[in-house]
């Protein structure tokens, strides 16, 4: 829906980025022609690789893109925290959003949005992009996650004011500025790993109305380049997300062993061992039942995909998934109960501290 004339302007965005030489271009190019947009403000966190020089360029070719560089990370801040206050002391703009320099935000997708955001008495409206996952591990394990996390944050629940649930994905928060103001911003949240969820916490606690919306139609990100920085990513992600709670991450990895990979072993062990000569006709119906077993899970997790914004034929991947996600939560856990550092973007964070 087009929006009123008396919205043109009113959004400052804010791109937190951090050596996003590969990204930078892709997401100012997507923001600038967005309507709404007052100001488009790139915070480049002291990036060590091309990002300042391709943002020079962009700056002579795009009017509204303004350039911020950050000073030293003072102590007791997330370098993202840090760049999106930053961001937001300049920002001028009666809505701020705030995405990642990883994303692409389709034509329209702001004036949807902070049309739907006023219309509904929204405070602070988050989406989960769509997710590109070319590598066979992104198909495997991006998915898989989301699906998990789809059910600790359901999107219905989130955005109901009678639930205690809250939670924002930092990858697109659009908040009113007067909101974010007086739950005190990011220096409010200003060690958090999770910024986005305790962000989102604040705001519901103080009474703000949030809108979580599976956002594929709006926004796209490939959130990981490389399986290291996977590696990376969710092992500082996870343990958060669960809570903080073993109990629950167990019962996860239980689901995943026993539901996601324990039928398919079975099976592939049973048809080995009458291949093999060494199986008879209950061989052959264990190895049917777990068969079965096998392709009615993976038809569920294809259907939990499809409601969540996934192409439903990734549910193939759904074996190997299983098994990196265990490994994923185990390390998480370790990490944070035992490991007393995590690393993200070049630096490290106490465990003991992040929020």
């Amino acid at each position: 829906m087009p929006m009123m004339d008396q919205d043109q302007g009113r959004v400052s965005v804010i791109v937190p980025a951090r050596n996003e030489e590969a990204n930078i271009a892709r997401v100012v190019r997507s923001l600038a022609p967005q309507q709404g947009v007052r100001e488009l403000l790139v915070v480049d966190d002291r990036s060590q690789d091309r990002t300042a020089e391709i943002l020079k360029d962009l700056k002579a070719k795009i009017p509204a893109l303004q350039v911020i560089e950050t000073d030293t990370l003072p102590e007791g801040w997330t370098g993202k925290s840090y760049a999106a206050a930053t961001g937001a002391r300049v920002a001028s703009g009666a809505w701020l959003l705030f995405t990642d320099a990883d994303t692409e935000h389709l034509p329209g997708s702001l004036a949807v949005l902070l049309e739907r955001a006023e219309r509904e008495g929204v405070d602070l409206l988050s989406l989960s992009p769509g997710q590109s996952t070319r590598t066979v591990w992104e198909k495997a394990v991006i998915p898989l996650i989301y699906t998990h996390l789809a059910r600790l944050y359901r999107f219905e629940d989130v955005s109901d004011p009678a639930s205690p649930a809250a939670a924002a994905n930092g990858q697109y928060v659009l908040i009113r500025r007067a909101v974010y103001d007086r739950v005190g911003g990011h220096e409010a949240v200003r060690g958090a790993i999770l910024e986005d969820v305790e962000l989102a916490r604040r705001v519901k606690s103080a009474g703000g109305q949030l809108l979580f919306l599976p956002g594929a139609e709006w926004v796209s990100t490939r959130m990981y380049g490389s399986f290291s920085a996977m590696w990376q990513g969710w092992t500082k992600n996870l343990y958060l997300l669960y809570g903080r709670n073993v109990t629950h991450m167990l019962g996860a990895l239980a689901e995943l062993w026993l539901l996601d990979l324990a039928p398919a072993l079975a099976f592939v062990a049973l048809a080995l061992a009458w291949a093999m000569g060494a199986g008879d006709l209950w061989t052959v119906l264990a190895a049917l039942t777990f068969f079965f077993l096998a392709m009615l899970r993976q038809w569920n997790y294809g259907q939990a995909l499809g409601r969540i914004g996934f192409d439903p034929r990734l549910a193939r991947y759904q074996a190997p998934g299983a098994a990196i996600f265990s490994f994923l939560l185990l390390n998480s856990v370790r990490a944070y109960r035992w490991g007393g550092k995590i690393e993200w973007k070049g630096r490290l964070y106490s465990t003991k501290r992040a929020g």
